[in-house]
């Protein structure tokens, strides 16, 4: 692989398995050096030993147990990234979770509050934590990962839904915020991926997740899911000077022909596609309901 990552350091969450753990080796390849974060220490330290069989020389693998929902573990991620790496480039809020299934009526609350907290609280935390450092050299990259709740109902799995969809606005909203000072964020769908969540819908069965949701996951699993790879590339895109000036967008690691981006850089810039909007009327033929 082109190390349009060398000399770049990265910050993954959620990297000691699935996807997360995904673009870290892909990361890796392309040379940066990572700061690798997930609750699970004995799985993360095995993430790192795996990392580190494959590093070029010179290349450095660090690991950090947190949760992300910890402000003071947060901070304590970031700065062992700046002083044991010696910067910070790259963040990854890729750490999250489904949360209780069912209902709402029937589910644990405290579960469904869990889930808010890492996978919205999480996130900006680490954005939060990590702004500072790329404020002060006018440049970084921030990408979050979304999924089908942000941009669809997903019934009976309410705390994913709104979750994701909270935490694309704030990625939009905060690409808005650091507008001009070198710093880009975006979001990805990388696609049905086969990974522990999708384990997850299908132990719970469909009586929790539903009929529907339960058929295609099972659809899904037969089927191989979308290649984790295709996500990881972009997510390498999106750490990579090629993408520099794309910020504020929801991306489609399936549908959307992003390599080419660049090439429509002022478009792009110009525009809402690719963002979280509402649908009006007009839009599909149904104009009785607009003004």
């Amino acid at each position: 692989m082109e190390k349009v990552l060398a000399g770049k350091i990265a910050l993954i969450t959620g990297a000691n398995q699935g996807f997360g753990l995904e673009v870290a080796r892909s990361y890796l390849s392309a040379g940066a050096d990572l700061m690798l974060c997930a609750r699970n220490a004995e799985m993360l330290e095995g993430a790192r030993a795996e990392l580190m069989r494959s590093a070029g020389a010179g290349q450095k693998v660090l690991a950090r147990a947190a949760d992300v929902s910890n402000e003071q573990q947060v901070h304590e991620v970031v700065d062992a990234a700046v002083k044991e790496l010696g910067g910070l480039h790259i963040l990854v809020n890729n750490a999250g979770v489904y949360g209780p299934k069912g209902q709402i009526e029937d589910v644990d609350w405290a579960a469904w509050t869990q889930a808010i907290e890492i996978n919205v609280f999480g996130s900006v935390l680490m954005c939060k934590a990590v702004l500072p450092h790329l404020k002060a050299q006018r440049y970084g990259k921030i990408i979050q990962l979304s999924g089908g709740g942000a941009t669809n109902p997903m019934p009976r799995i309410s705390a994913y839904a709104v979750s994701k969809a909270a935490i694309v606005r704030f990625a939009e909203t905060l690409a808005e915020e650091v507008r001009g000072t070198g710093i880009d964020i975006n979001s990805i769908a990388p696609g049905a991926l086969n990974t522990r969540m999708l384990d997850e819908v299908l132990e719970a069965g469909p009586d929790k997740v539903g009929k529907d949701f339960y058929e295609r996951a099972l659809k899904q699993r037969d089927n191989g899911g979308v290649p984790l790879q295709r996500g990881a590339d972009l997510a390498i895109f999106l750490a990579s000077r090629a993408s520099d000036g794309i910020t504020g967008k929801l991306i489609s690691a399936v549908w959307d022909n992003w390599e080419h981006w660049p090439e429509h850089l002022d478009k792009l810039s110009g525009s809402d596609v690719y963002t979280l909007r509402r649908i009006v009327g007009r839009d599909r033929g149904f104009e009785a309901g607009d003004k």
